[in-house]
């Protein structure tokens, strides 16, 4: 990304807009404020033309929200960073598909972090915005996006059978028994995966409790459906044993 980032700021709040615009100019003279809209239908209409390298894109927006209007844009050809209000779901999803925003208001050291990793920021796969749009409809996530070289590849939770902890990064040990490295902790992805029938059994395991074959309660180990055996906390055995009635 050149050493001036072109930059178009998107959010229905003329408010948020100026604040956004203030903090900017003010801090970040390497971004360069080619374009401000609070409405998506006129960004639409203008964006392609300014050809930003960066937008700031919020995601509740009347008419078109920020992935309608971004699903029009396909082929993204800029970074993305997605601006929201508080919302816990909201936030989980990016971190797990691996993508940058913002939650409003947004403080100078958020837009620090976040410009810090632009000039290093893939752009958007239409893809991986289809999977993130599906994910806000239906309020749950059901694929981890793994960004590559050559693109993002998706992953169904449903054949994930175990993560484990790799210092800084995590494997997914999957139903045909690959093991994909990822580089998220399982710190970062536990929150979604205890969703979706996934429990963390030890500070080195997140199993996914449908992929169980065996529990061995005198050893505290239990069997996957791959043939792995993991060693299970005291404290989550008796999660297993009370909640889940594994006795």
């Amino acid at each position: 990304m050149n050493s001036i980032i072109r930059t178009v700021i998107i959010d229905d709040e003329p408010d948020s807009v100026k604040l956004m615009r203030l903090n900017i100019e003010r801090h970040f003279p390497q971004l360069e404020i080619v374009g401000a809209f609070t409405s998506s239908s006129k960004a639409l209409q203008e964006v392609g033309s300014l050809q930003p390298d960066l937008v700031f894109l919020d995601i509740e927006m009347p008419v078109l929200n920020g992935f309608d209007l971004l699903e029009k844009l396909v082929p993204v050809e800029f970074a993305v960073v997605f601006v929201t209000a508080y919302n816990d779901f909201a936030i989980k999803a990016f971190r797990f598909n691996a993508l940058d925003y913002l939650v409003k208001p947004a403080t100078i050291e958020d837009l620090q972090a976040v410009v810090a990793k632009v000039a290093k920021q893939q752009h958007i796969h239409a893809d991986q915005l289809q999977v993130l749009q599906q994910q806000f409809r239906k309020g749950n996530v059901t694929k981890i996006a793994i960004p590559s070289q050559t693109g993002v590849t998706f992953i169904d939770l449903k054949d994930i059978v175990f993560v484990e902890a790799k210092s800084n990064y995590s494997d997914l040990v999957l139903v045909d028994k690959r093991r994909i490295l990822i580089s998220k902790t399982l710190k970062d992805i536990q929150p979604v995966l205890e969703q979706q029938q996934f429990l963390r059994i030890h500070r080195q395991y997140i199993i996914n409790l449908n992929e169980v074959k065996h529990f061995n309660r005198n050893d505290s180990l239990l069997t996957m459906t791959t043939g792995d055996v993991l060693p299970v906390s005291r404290l989550q055995k008796d999660k297993l044993i009370e909640q889940y009635g594994w006795l």
